[in-house]
């Protein structure tokens, strides 16, 4: 069973091969319906904008709140200050660059905890695949060419087991990602750049952070054991990590 619907702004589709799943379809939809809720920087009522107004303290905060907040922080050590959900000085946070990832992993487990082993969570672009497809086989993900104004055309398929892909880009939304090292500036020397790691949730929040460093984004990635990654620049050259190509070969 397939579905897709928009939520938190973008198209997310949930597949899952095991019989009988509308019910945990739907429970997954409602949590991302939660996630929209609580972490919406777009919604005056959702949690992190009353936080950015003043009226929440941090005693008040919710656990999910405080598990963002803890993990933001935690990236932001670890990429060495080039990942920060700070607006800047007096503007808030925006927790968007580890929400969409943590939400999608959060939904992966759910389906796990229900029983179901065979699926597929889509949110955006960034996925997370659990055993196999209705073939039988192991799942493939596409990494688009972000020149294609169609946004059809694959540049790359990867194969993926139980690994989460993420790319950060913008070639969609535009210059919506900032290197916090230097907020005026905009990022032009490259266009996209996909992470594969073990689950949605590491891939998406270092796939921010790698972005936001530019072309020295791919040594980053190179240097994080567990993970691959695959840039864009923006005269169309592509530079990988050493063990990219074995996601590009059907295992």
């Amino acid at each position: 069973m397939r579905q897709t619907r928009v939520l938190m702004g973008m198209p997310i589709t949930v597949e899952v091969v095991d019989d009988d799943a509308e019910e945990a379809i739907n429970a997954v939809y409602s949590y991302f319906e939660y996630v929209d809720e609580k972490f919406s920087t777009y919604k005056d009522t959702s949690e992190i904008s009353q936080i950015n107004k003043g009226l929440l303290k941090p005693e008040q905060f919710s656990s999910d709140m405080n598990e963002i907040f803890d993990l933001s922080q935690r990236t932001k050590e670890e990429s060495h200050g080039y990942f920060d959900i700070s607006r800047g000085e007096g503007d808030g946070y925006d927790p968007s660059g580890i929400v969409k990832g943590w939400a999608i992993y959060n939904a992966a487990k759910l389906l796990q905890s229900i029983g179901f082993h065979n699926f597929f969570v889509d949110a955006g672009g960034d996925i997370q695949v659990s055993g196999k497809n209705a073939e039988g086989k192991t799942w493939t993900v596409g990494i688009r060419d972000p020149f294609d104004k169609t946004q059809q055309k694959i540049v790359k398929k990867l194969f993926i087991q139980s690994e989460g892909v993420a790319t950060s880009g913008t070639y969609i939304r535009g210059q919506h990602i900032y290197n916090p090292k230097e907020r005026a500036s905009r990022i032009t020397d490259i266009v996209s750049l996909t992470v594969i790691g073990p689950n949605v949730y590491e891939a998406d929040r270092f796939a921010t952070a790698a972005f936001a460093m530019g072309r020295a984004g791919i040594q980053f990635i190179e240097g994080l054991e567990g993970f691959e990654g695959y840039l864009i620049d923006t005269e169309g050259i592509a530079t990988m990590t050493s063990g990219f190509e074995r996601y590009t070969k059907e295992r």
